[in-house]
C-alpha cells in the first residue's frame, strides 16, 4: 500500500500566543482615574440612584412648598430656602450634570477601547480557526481519497 505514504500528512502545529484574557488585561493596566469613572457610571446608571434621586427631588419640593405655605400663613415661621421655581434644585441638578456627563463618557471610552481588542482577539481566534479546520477538511479530502482507493483495490481483488 505504497499510496499511504504519498499522501500528505495533516501539516498543521497549534502553536502560538497564548489566548488573552482582556479583563485581566484591561484590569492590569487601570488607572485611579479610570476606576473612579467606572465607579460613577455604575451608581450614576443604577435603578438606586435613579430612585433615591427622585425621592430626595420629591422630598427638597415638598419641604420647600410646605415652607414657603407656612411662611405665608405665618411670618414667623422659618422661609423656604428654595422656593418655587426652585432655582437651587436646577443650579444643583445642572451641576451635577456637568460632572457626571464627562466621567460617565470616560467609562465609556475605556470600554470601547475593551470591546475593540476583545474584537481583534477574537478575529484572531476565528483566523486560527479557521487555518485549523482547513487542515481537518484537507485531511479528511485526503482519507476520503484514501478509502476509496482501498475499496477500488479490493475490488479488484475480488
Amino acid at each position: 500500500m505504497d499510496f499511504v505514504k504519498q499522501g500528505p500528512a495533516a501539516k498543521y502545529s497549534h502553536e502560538g500566543d497564548e489566548p488573552i484574557n482582556v479583563n485581566m488585561a484591561f484590569g492590569e493596566q487601570i488607572s485611579f482615574g479610570q476606576r473612579s469613572a467606572d465607579v460613577v457610571a455604575r451608581i450614576v446608571g443604577s435603578w438606586a440612584f435613579i430612585i433615591f434621586q427622585s425621592i430626595a427631588l420629591l422630598i427638597w419640593m415638598a419641604a420647600n412648598i410646605f415652607l414657603a405655605y407656612q411662611y405665608e400663613t405665618n411670618p414667623t415661621y422659618f422661609n423656604a430656602w428654595d422656593p418655587y421655581p426652585f432655582i437651587l434644585l436646577n443650579l444643583l441638578l445642572s451641576f451635577e450634570a456637568a460632572y457626571t456627563g464627562p466621567i460617565i463618557m470616560m467609562s465609556q471610552n475605556r470600554q470601547n477601547a475593551k470591546d475593540r481588542l476583545a474584537a481583534e482577539l477574537d478575529f484572531e481566534v476565528n483566523k486560527k480557526s479557521e487555518e485549523e479546520i482547513k487542515v481537518i477538511m484537507d485531511h479528511l479530502v485526503y482519507q476520503d481519497k484514501l478509502i476509496l482507493k482501498i475499496i477500488e483495490k479490493q475490488e479488484i481483488t475480488k
